[in-house]
C-alpha cells in the first residue's frame, strides 16, 4: 500500500452540513480532488436521486434500516467498482488508518486470529498492555467488557480492543491448562509497531535488516540499524529483507533508497490525471554508502513502497533483487478527511521507477463485461533499461535478478500450520517449559520431535487430504457422470488404496518442514517476534543464496552490469 498524505480542502465541504453522509459518495463518484469540473448538471442530479433514494428506504422498508450501515454498504460497493485501495475509514476505523500511516494505534498490542468459536491471541507485543497484563498465545477471549465474543470474526473484536489510550477494558479469558475463566483489566496505550522487527550480523562479514513496513521514520530507523552494524562491525554487505512487507509512505521508501545512493537521484515520480500530482522525487541527502553490495529479497507479498525500494535499487544498478516476482501495485493513494472524522483513501496517481516503467500488475481502468479487472496482457509490456543497460520490464512487478523458487508446504504441514496444530502444541510447550536456548541455536531433537508427533495423534479431529487424493475424488466424479465408473471402480480403488496417506509416515518423511515451522513457533513463546526472524533465518535458503552472492564480488559484478549469464545465477 502507498500513501502520500495531503491536506487538501474538498470544495463541497458546504454539502456537508446538509447531508453529511451523502458527501462521501460525492467525492468518490465525482473525484473531487481540488480539480475544477465541468459536469456539475451530472453531479447534482445523481446527488438527488442518491438523496431521495436513501429518504424513501429509511421511510418505506419493510423492516428498521440501520442509517450508517446502510450507507457503509453502499459508500463500499460504489469504492469495489474502482479499484482495491481506494477506501471509506470511518470515524470507528480511525485506528487503523493510524496504524496504516503512524505505525501507532490505541489498543492493547496483540495479534489475534480466529479459532472455532472464539478469537484468540496470536501473539502479544513485548511490553505492551496485552504483554504486561500476562495474557499468552492461544488465550481465548470470551467476552469484552460484559459482550459476548463468542462467534464475532477477528474484525469484530479488534475494532473494540481498539480505542484511546487511557481507556480501560475487562476480557474474559479462558486459557489451556486452567479450569476457570479469568477476568484481566488492561489500559489501553499508544501502541507502536516497530518498521524493523530484527536487525544484526548473520556472520562477521554480512549484515541482515527486516523491514515489515514502511510507517513515519522507516528512514530513519533503516539509516540508524545500517550505522549500527557498520560502525562497530566489519560489515562488508548487507542483506535487506522486504519479503512480506506490503509498503507504506512513499517519502519513506525514499528515504531508505537515499542511504544507498547519491544525491540527487530520481527515485519515484507520480502521474495523475490532475496535474499537482505529477511529482518526481530525487534523494535530497548525503548517502551512507554507495559502495557496500546490497541484495534485496523480495516475493508476491512486497508491494507498494517495497516495490519502489527494490524496483529502484534494480533501475540504479545500486544492489541485486533476489527472489519471487513481487505484487506488481505500482498506484499511490492519498488519504482525504472528511465530516464526522472520517476519512477516505483515494487513488489518486501511478508511480513510475527511475527506468521510467509503472510495475502495476493489474489495469482497474479496463474490466470485463463481469466488472472484473485483469492484468496487464504481455503485448502491452514494454522494454526498459537500467542505468548499466540491463533490460526490465513494466505490467507486473518487479522481476528479480535473481529468481529463486518458493518453498511449498506439503499437504500436511499446510495442515499442521492452518489447523493451528503447530501453534497449539508451541503453547503447550511454553506452558511446560520455563525457557529455551537462544533462538539462533535452538533446534527440534528427536525427543522433541516424537512428543510432537504423539501430540498430533491424540489429536482426533486432525485430518488433512493430499493433492494426489484431491484428484482422485475428482476423477471419481467426472467418471461417475460420464458413466465410466462402474468399468474403472476396481482399478481406482486400488489406487485410492496406494495413495492413502499414512500420518505418522507423513510426519517422518516432512520432518525438516515440520521442525523448521514447530521451532519459528516455539521460539516466538520465548522471544517473541524478534525470536521468529532470527529462528527462521538459521536455514533460510534464499538468506543462505543471498550471503552467497555478497561473498562472491565478481558475480554480484557480473549480475548488475548485465553479463553473467543466467544459467551462473541459478
Amino acid at each position: 500500500m502507498l500513501i502520500t498524505m495531503t491536506n487538501h480542502k474538498s470544495l463541497l465541504n458546504q454539502w456537508l452540513k446538509v447531508i453529511p453522509i451523502l458527501f462521501l459518495a460525492i467525492i468518490i463518484s465525482s473525484g473531487i480532488l481540488g480539480q475544477e469540473k465541468n459536469n456539475d448538471f451530472e453531479i447534482s442530479k445523481n446527488l438527488d436521486i442518491f438523496s431521495e433514494l436513501y429518504k424513501q428506504l429509511d421511510i418505506n422498508y419493510v423492516d428498521e434500516v440501520a442509517p450508517g450501515d446502510l450507507m457503509k454498504t453502499g459508500i463500499d460497493a460504489m469504492l469495489e467498482s474502482l479499484d482495491p485501495f481506494t477506501n471509506y475509514i470511518p470515524e470507528s476505523k480511525i485506528e487503523d488508518y493510524k496504524l496504516l500511516t503512524t505505525g501507532q494505534y490505541g489498543g492493547i498490542g496483540a495479534l489475534i486470529h480466529k479459532q472455532g468459536k472464539f478469537v484468540v491471541i496470536s501473539e502479544p507485543y513485548e511490553g505492551f498492555p496485552a504483554h504486561k497484563a500476562g495474557l499468552v498465545p492461544g488465550d481465548k477471549i470470551v467476552d469484552v467488557d460484559g459482550k459476548s465474543a463468542k462467534d464475532k470474526n477477528t474484525e469484530d473484536v479488534s475494532t473494540v480492543l481498539k480505542g484511546e489510550p487511557g481507556t480501560t477494558l475487562t476480557l474474559l479469558i479462558e486459557r489451556e491448562g486452567i479450569e476457570e475463566p479469568f477476568e484481566v483489566v488492561l489500559k489501553r496505550e499508544n501502541i507502536k509497531i516497530d518498521n524493523i522487527p530484527y536487525y544484526g550480523m548473520l556472520n562477521d562479514e554480512v549484515g541482515y535488516i527486516k523491514l515489515s513496513g514502511f510507517t513515519q521514520n522507516a528512514g530513519k530507523e533503516v539509516k540508524a540499524a545500517f550505522l549500527d552494524m557498520k560502525d562497530n562491525n566489519d560489515l562488508r554487505g548487507l542483506i535487506f529483507d522486504l519479503r512480506g512487507n506490503g509498503g507504506g509512505l512513499l517519502n519513506e521508501a525514499v528515504n531508505i533508497v537515499n542511504i544507498f545512493t547519491d544525491k540527487g537521484e530520481l527515485v519515484v515520480s507520480t502521474k495523475g490525471k490532475e496535474i499537482s500530482r505529477n511529482k518526481s522525487y530525487y534523494t535530497t541527502n548525503k548517502s551512507e554508502d554507495t559502495k557496500i553490495p546490497l541484495v534485496f529479497l523480495v516475493d508476491p507479498g512486497s508491494a507498494s513502497a517495497s516495490e519502489i525500494v527494490s524496483g529502484a535499487i534494480q533501475d540504479l544498478d545500486r544492489g541485486v533483487v533476489l527472489g519471487q516476482k513481487t505484487y506488481g501495485k505500482g498506484l499511490v493513494q492519498n488519504v482525504l478527511p472528511l465530516s464526522y472524522n472520517a476519512k477516505v483513501k483515494v487513488t489518486v496517481a501511478k508511480y513510475y521507477i527511475p527506468s521510467g516503467r509503472c510495475i502495476q500488475a493489474i489495469d482497474y481502468s479496463h474490466k470485463d463485461n463481469k466488472g472484473v479487472a485483469h492484468k496487464v496482457p504481455d503485448s502491452l509490456i514494454s522494454e526498459f533499461k537500467t542505468k548499466n543497460g540491463r533490460k526490465v520490464y513494466d505490467g507486473g512487478g518487479i522481476e528479480p535478478d535473481v529468481k529463486m523458487d518458493p518453498e511449498k508446504l506439503s499437504p500436511i504441514g499446510y495442515a499442521l500450520l492452518t489447523k493451528f496444530i503447530i501453534f497449539d502444541y508451541a503453547n503447550k510447550f511454553a506452558r511446560e517449559n520455563d525457557s529455551i536456548v537462544a533462538p539462533k541455536l535452538f533446534e527440534i531433537n528427536d525427543e522433541l520431535y516424537d512428543d510432537f508427533i504423539a501430540y498430533v495423534n491424540n489429536n482426533e479431529d486432525f485430518e488433512y487430504t493430499t493433492g494426489s487424493e484431491k484428484s482422485l475424488k475428482q476423477l471419481k466424479k467426472i467418471a461417475e457422470k460420464e458413466e465410466y465408473l462402474e468399468d474403472i471402480n476396481t482399478e481406482l480403488e486400488a489406487l485410492e488404496t496406494k495413495l492413502m496417506h499414512n500420518k505418522d509416515e507423513d510426519m517422518i518423511k516432512h520432518r525438516n518442514e515440520i521442525s523448521e515451522m514447530l521451532k519459528i513457533e516455539i521460539a516466538s513463546r520465548f522471544y517473541h517476534q524478534k525470536g521468529r526472524v532470527i529462528a527462521s533465518l538459521v536455514t533460510d535458503p534464499e538468506v543462505e543464496k543471498a550471503i552467497e552472492i555478497i561473498n562472491d564480488n565478481k558475480n554480484y559484478i557480473s549480475i548488475l552490469d548485465g553479463t553473467v549469464t543466467k544459467a551462473s545465477i541459478e
